[in-house]
């Protein structure tokens, strides 16, 4: 099967899983914070291989639903573990894990994902955690976050918890883009509230690829910049999403977890 089937395929599974997923609740304590709560589907609670962890940071900002660590949560995550299921052979649980900041547990989950990390702040001892993290061999990858002001926010995170460290613009023949797929030409991927429009987002008008690399050049941290992924995993179910964009996100998706497996 090609690239391009598999992707549509994909797709159809995404649309079917919703419309048969569970009842269950894993993380109901927390779905007050989430804007796009689910119910579980089967295998919530099994021990796999791989578990998508969601930070759960602080913020002085909030959305128009609750808190910003919560933005797309937790259809998105559960509509890209899906795909991750269905496209590669990591072992990787239906649903997933939420990682707060504040906890030890984070050391047990090597990957982490953080949206609307233009409005997170660190306490020194979160930065610490974080810090500790990165250099056990944590890898994270952040999203959904637009414009000079919310880059300079979230660079004031990554000075604390990473001081001195390169952040770059990530070539095209970075290993990255091509642990699974060959993602040397591509386009930005825009949330539902702009896809059909401008594309562009609270003032954010060139997307970027960009990593925190450490000192053997591993990227640690992914950033994706005036862009939203999150948006495009958890629209993939609606028809009104093109589906051009869709797939770029579950591609871009799955070449930053095999990374992170891998190097």
């Amino acid at each position: 099967m090609s690239a391009g089937h598999a992707i549509g395929a994909l797709l159809l599974v995404v649309v079917l899983g919703a419309a048969q997923s569970g009842s269950g609740r894993r993380w109901g304590q927390y779905e007050h914070e989430m804007q796009n709560p689910a119910d579980d589907p089967p295998g919530a609670w099994d021990h796999t291989e791989f578990a998508w962890g969601r930070l759960r940071y602080r913020s002085n900002r909030r959305s128009y639903y609750g808190s910003r660590w919560g933005v797309d949560a937790n259809k998105s995550d559960r509509h890209f573990l899906q795909g991750l299921r269905r496209l590669t052979r990591i072992d990787a649980r239906s649903v997933e894990q939420i990682v707060d900041v504040d906890g030890d547990e984070m050391f047990e989950w090597p990957w982490l994902y953080a949206v609307g990390v233009g409005d997170w702040v660190f306490s020194e001892s979160q930065a610490a955690r974080l810090r500790k993290y990165f250099q056990r061999g944590g890898f994270l990858m952040v999203d959904d976050f637009h414009n000079e002001r919310e880059w300079a926010d979230f660079m004031v995170g990554i000075e604390r918890i990473l001081p001195g460290h390169a952040v770059v613009e990530l070539e095209n023949d970075d290993p990255i883009f091509h642990t699974v797929y060959d993602l040397t030409q591509r386009f930005r991927v825009p949330g539902l509230n702009v896809v059909h429009g401008s594309q562009i987002e609270r003032g954010g008008t060139y997307p970027h690829w960009r990593g925190v690399v450490d000192d053997q050049g591993r990227v640690v941290v992914a950033i994706c910049f005036n862009q939203d992924l999150g948006d495009a995993w958890e629209w993939a179910d609606l028809p009104e999403y093109p589906e051009k964009y869709a797939s770029m996100a579950f591609k871009i998706g799955v070449n930053y977890v095999v990374y992170a497996m891998t190097h």
